[in-house]
């Protein structure tokens, strides 16, 4: 189906890098985290690059995702759409298959196939990453309670939400074991 094509090569296209080479930084693939993402980038670059980074990496999918939905496709066929968004994002042919943890990407998908749902987990976000200090325990919390909320919200929706957080858990890997041993970065602040 060419919106799975068009939806992962969109998701390939990393904000981070595109941003920080735009404002004549340093690209954030090669320092910090060694991350393209919004944390990473809100760490070494401050907020006004790690929104335009967000911004940016939640926006790319939707093109192909509201075409998915507006066409009335399955559910099951939207979230295959979604989920190669977040594939792009975390393995992206452009960059040799080295990417992000598609948080913000997975946001952006969210927004189109449940808002609800993405809007409680942004703020669920928001809120965990003030008071944790740490992106990565935010953002794996957040993905644990978006199915949850989904099952209230959107139940019609909730395998495919279950897969896009399988998929952001699985990228936090190695957040977990420095989360176990107290040694992820925290956010600016």
């Amino acid at each position: 189906m060419i919106w799975i094509v068009i939806g992962y090569l969109s998701g390939s296209w990393l904000a981070a890098v595109s941003v920080c080479r735009w404002a004549g930084v340093a690209d954030p693939r090669f320092c910090g985290s060694y991350n393209p993402g919004f944390s990473n980038v809100l760490r070494l670059y401050g907020p006004r690059l790690a929104a335009a980074t967000l911004l940016l990496d939640a926006l790319k999918g939707v093109p192909a995702v509201l075409a998915a939905k507006l066409l009335a496709l399955p559910v099951w066929l939207q979230g295959l759409v979604g989920l190669a968004v977040l594939l792009g994002h975390s393995y992206p042919i452009w960059f040799s298959f080295r990417g992000g943890k598609s948080v913000s990407s997975a946001f952006g998908v969210l927004l189109v196939l449940v808002p609800s749902v993405a809007l409680l987990t942004a703020l669920c976000w928001a809120v965990l990453a003030w008071r944790l200090r740490t992106a990565a325990a935010a953002s794996l919390i957040s993905a644990l309670l978006a199915p949850l909320l989904c099952l209230w919200l959107a139940p019609s929706y909730v395998s495919v939400v279950g897969g896009f957080s399988l998929l952001v858990l699985a990228r936090h890997g190695l957040n977990i074991r420095r989360l176990r041993r107290g040694e992820e970065p925290h956010l600016r602040g």
